[in-house]
C-alpha cells in the first residue's frame, strides 16, 4: 500500500492520560483536560527543525530523534506515504516524567499528525494508531485514552489465524460528578525506575483481589462514583513502588485515610485524586469531597505540589490541515 501527502501543514492537539487508576494496570486510562498542541509542516527538503516551549524545552531532542517525529515517521512508513523534511512546533503544557502520560502523548500526537498529512486518512485509524503507539510505548494503557478521550480499557488479542495480535481498547462511562484532581510533585521519575521495582509474580490472593477492584472501579467510574474509594484499593503496584516515590505513596495513604480515592498516577510520582463533585463555590469553581482532605493533608505548605482540578477530556487527539 502506498499513499501521497495531500496536506503540509497540520494542527494537533492531544490530552494527558492517567493510567492504571488504581488496580487497572496496563489496562485503565483516563484522559484529562491537560493539553500539548503541536504543528507539523512538511518541508519541500530534507531535514528536521523542532522547537518546544513549556514542559520539555532544553530537554527534549531537536532532531529525528524527537518522539514525535519518530512516531510520524513510524505511521508515514507504515501506510507506504513519502517521507518529507519536518518543522515541529511543540507547545507543552504535561508535564514530563510525572506519570502523566507525556510520553504516549508525544506519540499519539505524532501518529495522528500523520493521518492527517495523508491523502487516505482511513489507512491510519484508531486501531491502526492504538496498535503502532503500543507498539512504541510497550503498553496501551496512556495510548488508549489519549487516542480516544475519556476512559478506556484496554487489552491485546489474538490476531487471525497465522497473524500477530493486535490492541483494542473500549470507551467506560465516567459519571459527571467525578472530577480528577493531579497532585504533581515537582521530582521527576522515569517509567524505567518505576517498572524496574516490580515483581516478576504475585500472590494468586492479590491477583484475585486486582481482579475484583479492576471490575468494581468500572462500574464507580460510570455510574457509582460512592464506590470510589473500594474500587480504587490496588494490591499489584503501588505498594512495591514506594521505595522510589515515598512522599506521593504517603500522600495516597493520608488522603485515602481521610475517604478520599486517591491513587499513583500510571507509574508516578503524581497522586491523582478522583473526587466527587459536591457543588461550586461562589466564584464558580467546582467543590469536591476531596477539598478540605487534600488542605489537611498538607496542612497548608504546598511547597514542591501543585494542585490541578483537571476536567476529563471526552474528545482525545485531535488533528486539523492548516492553510
Amino acid at each position: 500500500m502506498a499513499v501521497r501527502l495531500r496536506a503540509d501543514h497540520v494542527r494537533v492537539r492531544v490530552p494527558a492520560t492517567s493510567a492504571n487508576l488504581g488496580p487497572g494496570f496496563d489496562a485503565l486510562g483516563l484522559a484529562l483536560g491537560l493539553h500539548d498542541e503541536l504543528e507539523v509542516r512538511a518541508l519541500g527538503g530534507p531535514g528536521v527543525r523542532v522547537e518546544v516551549t513549556g514542559e520539555g524545552a532544553g530537554q527534549v531532542p531537536d532532531d529525528e530523534s524527537h518522539l514525535v517525529v519518530r512516531a510520524l515517521r513510524v505511521a508515514l512508513d507504515h501506510v507506504g506515504a513519502p517521507q518529507a523534511g519536518l518543522h515541529l512546533i511543540c507547545r507543552n503544557r504535561i508535564p514530563h516524567g510525572r506519570g502523566l502520560g507525556s510520553s504516549a502523548a508525544a506519540v499519539v500526537a505524532g501518529l495522528v499528525a500523520a493521518r492527517a498529512l495523508v491523502s487516505e486518512p482511513g489507512v491510519l485509524d484508531d486501531d491502526v494508531v492504538l496498535d503502532l503507539a503500543t507498539g512504541m510505548e510497550g503498553h496501551p494503557d496512556n495510548a488508549a485514552p489519549a487516542l480516544l478521550g475519556g476512559a478506556t480499557v484496554a487489552w491485546t488479542q489474538d490476531g487471525p489465524a497465522g497473524a500477530p495480535s493486535v490492541v483494542r481498547a473500549a470507551a467506560l462511562a465516567v459519571h459527571p460528578d467525578v472530577v480528577p484532581v493531579a497532585i504533581v510533585p515537582s521530582v521527576h521519575l522515569s517509567t524505567r525506575t518505576a517498572r524496574g521495582v516490580l515483581p516478576t509474580t504475585v500472590p494468586h490472593t492479590d491477583a484475585a483481589f486486582q481482579a475484583s477492584r479492576a471490575a468494581l472501579l468500572v462500574e464507580a467510574l460510570g455510574r457509582r462514583p460512592d464506590l470510589l474509594l473500594p474500587a480504587t484499593q490496588d494490591r499489584l503496584h503501588q505498594e512495591y513502588r514506594r521505595a522510589v516515590m515515598p512522599d506521593s505513596l504517603a500522600l495516597v495513604d493520608a488522603l485515602r485515610a481521610r475517604g478520599v480515592a486517591a491513587v499513583v498516577s500510571g507509574a508516578g510520582p503524581t497522586v491523582l485524586v478522583l473526587a466527587r463533585r459536591t457543588g461550586a463555590a461562589p466564584d464558580g469553581t467546582v467543590t469536591t469531597d476531596a477539598d478540605d482532605a487534600v488542605d489537611a493533608a498538607f496542612g497548608g505548605a504546598m511547597t514542591g505540589w501543585r494542585i490541578l482540578p483537571l476536567p476529563v477530556d471526552v474528545t482525545g487527539a485531535q488533528a486539523s490541515a492548516l492553510g
